[in-house]
């Protein structure tokens, strides 16, 4: 079925917003696919509340400047991970760093443009 565009002055209504269902660590989830974002993170808050022993297995990161379209962000560590994207004819598995972010205040995983480099997408 063919869907109607917007009016002229009203293509900003148009967007929708990409969030998805996934598995991580085989936690039921939701993530946003946001191809601005220039790497895949998560709040502290949420990140505790989804998975509260994080703080157990985190990378280190250094000397890396994150922003996002409105401040700085700051990065606590890496969470080494696998998130599950679940289809009934076969799922897609993804190996993922994800930058843990004392700041970031979405309720959801922020899978950024890094994945579709690291997998040829």
């Amino acid at each position: 079925m063919c869907k109607t565009k917007p009016a002229r002055g009203k293509g900003y209504i148009a967007g929708e917003s990409c969030i998805t269902s996934i598995l991580i660590n085989d936690i039921e989830d939701r993530v946003n696919l946001d191809t601005g974002a220039f790497c895949t993170c998560i709040g502290i808050d949420y990140l505790q509340a989804i998975l509260p022993g994080w703080k157990d297995h985190p990378l280190p990161i250094e000397g890396v400047k994150f922003s996002s379209a409105s401040n700085n962000m700051y990065p606590l560590g890496i969470l080494d991970t696998n998130i599950v994207f679940p289809h009934p004819e076969g799922s897609v598995i993804m190996k993922k760093e994800i930058v843990v972010m004392d700041n970031c205040t979405s309720q959801h995983i922020i899978l950024g443009n890094d994945y579709l480099n690291i997998y040829g997408i």
